[in-house]
């Protein structure tokens, strides 16, 4: 009991926090272009990360067969993933950016099934369904449809779809690294795929001298609560529940984000919001019902676990 606590209170923590990122990249943005927000807010994790890891001595040796890994790890998230997320979010709304990348646990389930032939029980998909539907029933206007711009809408999709592939590969090395050591080397890597694009295309545009601490400030809170917080929670309650469990609970993303916009960004939150935020909650429930994820003998070889 205990440990479900920990388990379900550490993924729900992590949602929090990608929910505020939504907001503190807007903020940041007003003075800092995307790249330069993923870049500093990389290398603040990786001092983070590494200090702690050096005082607690949990520096481990990575397995040869494991260095391709660690590399798609990186170039998926987040190199790929804030790519998408970070340019996205330039065209669209909190709001809808994180309704977008709530479809995370639709194609993770399929990618999980095709490759590791992770099975959940009827009700469990029927869950995910649900909660997918309470998203949209929370972010349609009054006239059926969602406000977006394509182009905003294609990088967020691509945000989405290098999530899915962070999360496949994530699941091969949570068994036999910890949630930590895990996050920070693929913050170490992104940091290097980043530093190119960063010093080409935005390092002219830098604002040296000319903004003050609180236009840092969202910069430093994604650091340490989006870039390290929340990823090592969710490498830790992956880790017990599997990749489309966990994956489920990205529905509360635009839940918490629309309730947060809605206190700091003053975005309105109205019946509809409530009414899906209830089914969303609803179908939360239903996928996580009836013990754990069924995986073959093959899923449990790749992923590296023992039963």
């Amino acid at each position: 009991m205990k440990n479900n606590i920990r388990i379900y209170g550490g993924i729900f923590l992590a949602m929090i926090f990608w929910s505020f990122s939504f907001i503190w990249f807007k903020i940041a943005n007003a003075t800092f272009r995307p790249v330069t927000i993923v870049f500093m807010r990389l290398i603040i994790a990786i001092v983070i990360l590494t200090t702690y890891l050096y005082i607690k001595k949990k520096f481990v040796k990575i397995r040869k067969e494991d260095r391709r890994l660690f590399l798609m790890l990186a170039t998926f998230e987040p190199f790929l993933y804030f790519l998408g997320e970070s340019f996205g979010l330039t065209y669209v709304s909190a709001t809808v950016g994180s309704v977008i990348i709530s479809t995370i646990p639709v194609i993770a389930t399929i990618g999980a099934w095709l490759i590791f032939r992770e099975r959940l029980r009827i009700i469990n998909y029927a869950g995910i369904i649900v909660s997918f539907i309470g998203v949209l029933i929370f972010v349609l206007n009054k006239g059926g449809g969602l406000t977006f711009n394509v182009r905003g809408l294609a990088l967020l999709s691509l945000a989405v779809f290098s999530a899915t592939g962070y999360n496949l590969t994530l699941s091969r090395l949570v068994g036999n690294y910890g949630p930590v050591f895990i996050v920070n080397v693929q913050n170490m890597i992104g940091a290097v795929l980043f530093l190119p694009v960063f010093l080409i295309s935005e390092l002219k545009y830098f604002p040296f001298g000319s903004f003050e601490f609180k236009s840092f400030l969202p910069v430093i809170e994604l650091a340490f609560f989006a870039s390290c917080g929340a990823f090592i929670l969710f490498a830790f309650s992956m880790r017990h529940m599997g990749v489309t469990k966990a994956n489920v609970f990205t529905n509360f993303i635009p839940v918490f984000t629309a309730i947060f916009s809605f206190f700091i960004l003053g975005d309105k939150l109205t019946a509809q919001n409530i009414v899906g935020m209830i089914i969303v909650i609803a179908g939360l429930i239903m996928s996580q019902m009836n013990g754990r994820a069924v995986k073959s003998d093959e899923a449990a070889i790749l992923t590296g676990k023992t039963a």
